[in-house]
């Protein structure tokens, strides 16, 4: 019987939305409550980010609603209409697809709520939706264009790993049509063409963020392009560290790590997880970008929490970050009409010569 009590009670839990409580009583800001909708924890970064949302939604004793959507855009939108209709007004969102984002702004709005979106791009249709909808995020080309920059700069150092400024490159990428597979490659191919350098890419495939398919899609490459590559990029420090293991398991390794590195090619990755930290430690994984999970959540909650408690007024800064006051290349903050609703986190690159790796390497 007691058995019995105990699986019920396990299932029960597991059935349940997910809640972090703070404060004495557990009571949301102005009577409402708040709700994070992820489209799915099992990125570093989305974990991280996730993380951060709840501590800081503790430090002000709010409840927090937590969804985990599996990266399933029907089942988000399912997600939202049950958070609506349990009185849920105010939302923190990374959504699945940038294109759920205005029928999912048309939701909320229609219960008087707000939304602030991180890390997947809402339209510019959704945040015309109203002015209490938001960006909170970092630009997905920069972020590339860093990415270029550190390569770039180590080809210079070591020219002669790169011969003619010609670089053949495996790029490996994350979900395909993703904002971010698409502007991190074009601004990392931007980057290295300013910097002079010609890049033929050698192999290039998506790994859909997952370390464990960016190993399986290396041993492929290693095997069919062995010695005819001298680069490898990844659009995430999952995906990166996946080659890594690849490349050690097929014994592409040098005894030298005087150029940073173990590995035969310099290894790159986005996102500057603790994990990547570790492996630039170990002279593994060469260098990173940082994309800021604690600033982009910190942004996105802040503005929420401004509104709703009823402290917002446009130009605010939240969570330390400035709103937008200049349009830029990449939606939505091309837009002048809603540039005011867009805070802009910034990448940040990350080799052992920057403050933040001597900072948080462990």
């Amino acid at each position: 019987m007691k058995k019995m009590v105990l699986v019920g009670l396990v299932l029960l839990i597991a059935l349940s939305p997910v809640f972090a409580k703070g404060g004495a009583q557990g009571q949301s800001a102005n009577s409402g409550k708040i709700t994070l909708l992820m489209r799915n924890m099992d990125e570093q970064f989305l974990k991280d980010y996730a993380n951060s949302v709840t501590r800081l939604a503790r430090d002000k004793g709010i409840d927090i609603n937590v969804q985990d959507a599996r990266s399933d855009g029907a089942t988000q939108l399912t997600q939202l209409q049950t958070a609506l209709d349990q009185g849920y007004k105010y939302f923190v969102i990374i959504p699945c697809v940038s294109e759920l984002s205005e029928q999912m702004n048309q939701l909320i709005q229609a219960k008087g709520g707000a939304a602030a979106y991180s890390n997947i791009q809402p339209t510019v249709a959704a945040l015309k939706v109203g002015k209490n909808f938001f960006y909170a995020s970092s630009p997905e080309f920069v972020g590339g264009r860093y990415q270029g920059q550190i390569i770039a700069d180590y080809f210079d150092k070591y020219p002669a790993k790169a011969p003619g400024k010609t670089l053949n490159m495996i790029l490996i990428l994350g979900q395909l049509g993703h904002p971010a597979q698409v502007n991190r490659e074009a601004g990392l191919l931007a980057e290295l063409k300013t910097r002079g350098y010609t890049v033929t890419v050698v192999a290039r495939d998506t790994a859909n963020w997952t370390p464990d398919q960016s190993q399986q899609k290396m041993d492929a490459w290693i095997a069919a392009y062995r010695g005819k590559f001298n680069v490898v990029a990844a659009q995430n420090d999952g995906m990166a560290l996946g080659a890594v293991e690849s490349l050690i398991q097929n014994g592409l390794t040098k005894g030298d790590a005087s150029d940073g590195t173990i590995l035969t090619v310099p290894v790159l990755g986005i996102d500057a997880t603790g994990e990547a930290l570790n492996s630039m430690k170990e002279n593994k994984l060469y260098a990173t970008v940082l994309q800021d999970a604690a600033g982009q959540s910190a942004a996105a909650f802040d503005v929420i929490y401004q509104m709703a408690t009823g402290a917002y007024k446009p130009g605010n800064a939240a969570g330390g970050t400035p709103a937008a006051t200049t349009p830029i290349d990449e939606a939505p903050a091309n837009d002048a009409a809603i540039i005011g609703q867009c805070y802009l986190v910034p990448f940040v690159p990350v080799d052992k010569a920057s403050d933040y790796y001597k900072a948080n390497a462990k």
